[in-house]
C-alpha cells in the first residue's frame, strides 16, 4: 500500500489467468452484442424492403381505382347534364301545355301548292358559263 498525501491507493493484484478469462469473457460479449445488432439490422433491413414493396403495390391499386373512380365521376356528371336537360325540356313542355290550345279542322289554313320550275342540268351550266363569258370571268391570253 502507498500513500500520497492523505489518502491511500490499492493495487489489486490480478492473476495473468483470471486476466485472461475476463478478456475472453468481454470478447465474447462484445461479438454476442455485435451479431445481436447484426441481426436486428438486417431483420430491420428486410422488413423495411418487404413494406416498401407492399405500399409501391398498394400504390399501384390506389391508381388504378383512382382512374376508375375519375371516369365514373365523369360519366356520373354526363348523366347529371343530361338528366338537369331532359328534365328543363319536359317542363318547359308542360308549361307550354297552358299557353297552346289544341286545334280544330276550322282552324287550319290551307295553301295552294305553288309548282317548282325545274330546270336541266345542262341548261343552268350553260347560263351559268354565258354569264362568266359576259363578265369577262374567262379571259384569253394574259
Amino acid at each position: 500500500m502507498r500513500t500520497y498525501g492523505q489518502r491511500f491507493y490499492l493495487k489489486k493484484k490480478v492473476s495473468y489467468e483470471s486476466q485472461k478469462n475476463l478478456e475472453k469473457i468481454s470478447k465474447l460479449n462484445f461479438e454476442l452484442i455485435h451479431y445481436l445488432f447484426d441481426t436486428i439490422n438486417i431483420s430491420l433491413l428486410v422488413l423495411t424492403f418487404i413494406l416498401f414493396f407492399l405500399s409501391l403495390d398498394s400504390q399501384g391499386k390506389w391508381s388504378k381505382t383512382y382512374k376508375t373512380l375519375s371516369k365514373t365521376k365523369a360519366i356520373n356528371n354526363n348523366l347529371i347534364d343530361y338528366i338537369s336537360k331532359t328534365e328543363e325540356f319536359y317542363i318547359s313542355e308542360l308549361e307550354s301545355f297552358n299557353t297552346y290550345r289544341k286545334t280544330k279542322p276550322k282552324d287550319l289554313i290551307y295553301l295552294d301548292k305553288i309548282a317548282e320550275k325545274k330546270e336541266s342540268f345542262f341548261k343552268r351550266n350553260f347560263k351559268i358559263f354565258i354569264k362568266g363569258a359576259i363578265d369577262s370571268k374567262y379571259q384569253k391570253g394574259y
